[in-house]
């Protein structure tokens, strides 16, 4: 059972071909911009339009909530740390908000399992507060993942139809990159001292109070490692849940996402179970220092755009890679072709030439794929 998700069609072929094209044709040698032509194909490719779009209303949701298993020391905060970040979110004075600011995007908060009163505006898709500690019970009931899986379409619906061109999934949760790494390394086969990080930077007896918990929470999710919908409400939460059908329905609505660290990435692992082909609506914003981040990329064969050695969350990663995004639709969109800036592309090296050394990646090749070979910064 996926709960309406199905396959998803992807990005415009057509389309990408003309950008491709229209690569060929600015003023540059050809794969001069390097992997900002493949973003920018991509773009094209999503909007399904060539030339793209600059974005215009590129959005940030953060989904929020608890997580049972931090009760057993898994993290470096305690849990009261969840909602006083969220309320420092809506004050503005986060670092998702200050890195939102200057990337032009804007940002939502929702609260879907803080554990505690938020406010209002946040909580119209609570599914309850906190959730079970997975190293021993169920995260969610069937109710609750119902609920979550919801929650997460329903924010995406209510973004895209408010004008999101852009989206950016990030987090807030004490203690989740625990259910995070479970998932990861559950569906990537790996074992948990290779996946585990230190989170919020945890000391040796905290890690391996960690590396415990993912244990038993990985034995308790392999019987349903196969069903991404009973995977997420044994081992995940209610946020992480959420962010599942979000990014689900986001690709089903062909709409692109940057995606954040770990624990986005790990309900991104889960979202691509439930909607076969949504990973080619999504591009890595960064690579998280935590393990399991780099399994999931890989298992997604996805790259990051930058690597700043980030482990934040919030979305930060991502919105601090948006700017090459819009750099990647710049140049595409704002370049003359040598046709209107009358000039001459004969002679060596040139997109007529065919000459070897020209940076043009053959049609197939890495080049064409933004997701292959990181920028960095």
């Amino acid at each position: 059972m996926t709960h309406g998700f199905g396959p998803v069609a992807p990005p415009d072929a057509g389309i990408r071909a003309q950008a491709e094209a229209r690569q060929t044709r600015l003023i540059k040698p050809v794969g001069a911009l390097g992997r900002l032509e493949t973003l920018g194909n991509w773009i094209a490719a999503c909007q399904g339009a060539c030339p793209p779009k600059q974005f215009e209303r590129a959005r940030v949701v953060v989904f929020a909530g608890d997580h049972g298993v931090a009760t057993h020391g898994v993290s470096a905060y305690p849990r009261e740390v969840t909602a006083q970040m969220v309320a420092g979110f809506l004050a503005g004075g986060a670092a998702i908000n200050a890195l939102a600011r200057a990337a032009g995007a804007t940002v939502r908060i929702a609260d879907i399992a803080v554990d505690g009163d938020t406010d209002p505006s946040i909580s119209a898709h609570k599914v309850r507060r906190s959730c079970g500690s997975i190293d021993r019970e169920d995260a969610l009931s069937a109710k609750e993942i119902d609920d979550a899986l919801a929650a997460g379409v329903a924010i995406a619906d209510e973004e895209i139809d408010g004008g999101a061109d852009l989206l950016v999934a990030g987090d807030m949760g004490i203690g989740n990159t625990t259910p995070a790494t479970v998932l990861i390394a559950t569906l990537t086969n790996a074992e948990p001292v290779v996946a585990v990080g230190r989170g919020t930077g945890i000391d040796d007896a905290g890690w391996i109070r960690k590396v415990a918990a993912i244990r038993d929470a990985m034995r308790r999710a392999r019987p349903v490692m196969k069903d991404p919908v009973d995977l997420l409400r044994v081992a995940s939460s209610a946020d992480i849940a959420a962010t599942a059908g979000f990014l689900a329905r986001a690709a089903q609505r062909r709409t692109p996402v940057i995606l954040d660290g770990v624990v986005v990435t790990a309900a991104a692992l889960v979202a691509e179970d439930l909607a076969a082909g949504a990973s080619a609506w999504w591009v890595a914003g960064h690579r998280s220092t935590e393990p399991a981040h780099t399994l999931a990329l890989k298992q997604l064969r996805l790259e990051p755009l930058i690597e700043m050695e980030m482990r934040l969350g919030e979305g930060s990663g991502a919105v601090a890679a948006l700017p090459i995004l819009r750099g990647a639709v710049a140049a595409l969109a704002e370049m003359s072709t040598f046709d209107e800036a009358g000039v001459s592309t004969s002679g060596s090296g040139t997109p007529d030439s065919g000459t070897p050394g020209s940076g043009s990646p053959g049609k197939g090749t890495p080049g064409n794929d933004p997701t292959t070979a990181p920028l960095t910064t």
